[in-house]
């Protein structure tokens, strides 16, 4: 029980119209039910396999790949579940990770997010509290995504209604090493680069510009450390939650910024 599990929980008592405490309480526990199994299966794939890709260590070697693609089997499952990898690991202690073939089976948590029921009429983030809410036309919670913020105060929008300008699916990603001043290595190599898509690119397999210049929401190579560690100035999701996210807005939703 952490604080991003509490943190939905509180949204969800919010919605069901229960005691707001964030605790998984006998009330709680009684709504939470499910009409689907609570695990699943994975099955690994040849295709799996072959499309893995050890990932370069800095911007230069990362820049010279064909693409950003998943480094090991057990990333491409923990993401592709929506999961933290010790938990893969946990829910399957006999499998080698560095000896699996295709066909493998591997017990996963089961999701899959719903269909959204209507598009967002507006987005929330909270700057305090790490997250991004989306709502709908009736002020309605459609989702919560813990989210990423800018570590530096002055790169924080606060206050501002913002827009969604853009919308790029499995972006590339331009690096620019003046965005990066406390790197020895941005220094030296003193150019822009051209990084190719993948669920490893710096921003994800996700990124929605924003009608403030050099300011987006994006995806995360790292989505365990999403609402943890802190980002340069963009607002960062999970992989899975950024492209769940494409399905909700539009260009032109306004994202409001609050403290």
């Amino acid at each position: 029980m952490g604080s991003q599990t509490r943190a939905a929980l509180r949204v969800f008592q919010q919605r069901e119209n229960l005691p707001v405490n964030g605790s998984l309480d006998e009330t709680t526990l009684t709504r939470l039910t499910l009409d689907t199994p609570l695990y699943t299966n994975y099955v690994v794939t040849a295709e799996d396999l072959a499309g893995l890709l050890p990932i370069g260590k800095t911007w230069l070697e990362k820049s010279e790949q064909s693409s950003l693609a998943y480094e090991t089997v057990l990333e491409l499952v923990a993401e592709r579940s929506h999961s933290n990898p010790k938990l893969v690991r946990w829910l399957n202690p006999q499998i080698d990770w560095n000896k699996l073939a295709a066909g493998t089976s591997v017990q996963v948590v089961h999701s899959a997010y719903p269909d959204p029921i209507e598009k967002a009429a507006f987005l929330r983030i909270f700057l305090n509290e790490r997250k991004l809410q989306a709502f709908g036309a009736s002020s309605n919670v459609l989702a919560h995504f813990p989210c990423s913020i800018a570590a530096r105060v002055d790169k924080r929008p606060l206050g501002e209604e913002l827009h969604i300008a853009a919308l790029a699916p499995n972006p590339n990603y331009t690096f620019d090493p003046v965005v990066f001043p406390e790197s020895a290595e941005a220094q030296e190599i003193g150019r822009k680069l051209i990084l190719q898509p993948g669920p490893n690119n710096p921003v994800g397999t996700m990124w929605f510009s924003l009608d403030k210049p050099g300011y987006g929401i994006h995806g995360t190579p790292k989505p365990e450390e999403v609402g943890r560690t802190e980002s340069h100035g963009c607002f960062r999701l999970a992989n899975w939650n950024a492209e769940y996210l494409l399905k909700l807005v539009t260009v032109g939703t306004p994202v409001f910024v609050d403290p």
